[in-house]
């Protein structure tokens, strides 16, 4: 008999997207759309595994002027209201009229209610956020011509997501249509649909870009990749331990260091000492080598090796939330042109912009629209839009 578990699993973070994705403005939430973030998906997940759900999904929806229901309830009024302009426009269904034309689509005693009602109803609480999703989706398909890219990346999230749930006991299918989903189809058309919105925004901001900023953070940021090899020593320390056995275990890891630093002073082999000393599994084996970029490790890392001379290493251990490390520079390659990391230098500058400031992309797709010249003809719609645009900007 097969126990796999059919009850809904956990909210993870792109299900959580899905939530807000058709709140006014779209208001899209920037997590882990490519390798540029420092979030990653495996983070998020134990993030959103270890807190509250309930007190999460308050909190996330608060961040929006118009707060975004559970994304079955909005899928269920999104059919709602269709059905309501279906019945007004082209008289689906079998509905009782009234003497004025007015279709029936309940009743109380006393009262009709008319799909008219309906639609008004609907179209002032979610009528504005309906109609962005549409332009913007329209927008999207204008920009974004190929989904390559974009259905790469969903495959791989949907990949993980369902190793990762499966590992759990979960039930993938279960899963996503718990979370407001008709099939795997469905979410991934979401995630690609997602991915490519957020290109847009990205494409917009780069092509704001001045040649200042550009020049700027090529002169600071931009420098030849360094080789270097590393010992890490990591304090021997648990989530429960004291403020002072915290403290002694910080000592112990540094007096290691530093115990390593003098045995390498003396001629003993570095590679050697690497391989049978430090705690980073990932680059032990290989004598602690890597090669690496500014932006690739911790500023502690990148300063201590940018200031040796090549064949140096640190004299005094270089202490960085990972730990205590040693660090051997091999060698630095020359700094790339300016032409061969542009592109990279506004990827960068993009996500630092959108990283700064939370609201960027929801202010940017207000510009986007604009360049598209939106007109919105329906005064409600439009006062509502205004106004969100308003609280935007203040």
């Amino acid at each position: 008999m097969n126990s796999t578990k059919t009850i809904a699993a956990p909210l993870t973070p792109v299900l959580l997207l899905h939530i807000f994705h058709s709140s006014f403005l779209s208001f899209h939430i920037i997590l882990w759309k490519n390798e540029r973030y420092v979030i990653t998906l495996v983070k998020l997940l134990y993030f959103f595994l270890f807190f509250d759900m309930i007190k999460m999904f308050n909190d996330f929806k608060n961040h929006f002027i118009l707060k975004g229901e559970h994304v079955k309830m909005k899928k269920k009024l999104l059919v709602v209201s269709l059905c309501a302009l279906m019945l007004m426009t082209t008289a689906c269904g079998k509905s009782p009229k009234l003497a004025n034309g007015e279709e029936v689509i309940a009743s109380i005693e006393g009262k009709d209610f008319t799909a008219d009602d309906l639609y008004k109803e609907l179209k002032k609480t979610y009528g504005t956020g309906f109609l962005v999703d549409l332009i913007d989706n329209f927008i999207v398909d204008k920009e974004i011509e190929d989904n390559t890219e974009a259905e790469a990346y969903a495959n791989g999230q949907i990949k993980y997501l369902r190793e990762y749930y499966e590992s759990m006991g979960y039930n993938f299918e279960d899963m996503i249509i718990n979370n407001g989903y008709e099939d795997e189809k469905a979410f991934k058309e979401y995630i690609v649909k997602s991915y490519n919105r957020d290109k847009v925004v990205e494409k917009f901001l780069a092509n704001e870009l001045t040649d200042d900023e550009i020049s700027e953070y090529y002169t600071n940021e931009i420098f030849g990749e360094i080789t270097a090899k590393h010992i890490l020593i990591m304090p021997d320390v648990t989530d429960s331990a004291t403020d002072d056995e915290k403290k002694a275990a910080e000592e112990a890891a540094k007096a290691e260091a530093e115990a390593l630093i003098t045995r390498i002073q003396n001629g003993e082999d570095f590679s050697t000492l690497a391989k049978e000393n430090s705690d980073d599994q990932g680059t032990a084996s290989e004598g602690g080598e890597l090669t690496f970029t500014k932006d690739q490790v911790v500023s502690e890392f990148w300063a201590a090796s940018a200031a040796l001379a090549d064949g140096e290493f640190t004299a005094e251990p270089v202490k960085s939330t990972y730990g205590y490390h040693i660090i051997l520079r091999v060698s630095q390659k020359e700094k790339p042109t300016l032409d061969k990391v542009i592109e990279d230098v506004k990827d960068a500058l993009v996500s630092k912009k959108l990283t700064a400031d939370k609201d960027l992309a929801n202010k940017t797709w207000v510009k986007i629209r604009k360049k598209y010249n939106l007109t919105i003809e329906d005064s409600t719609l439009e006062k509502i839009y205004k106004n969100t645009i308003k609280t935007l900007e203040d």
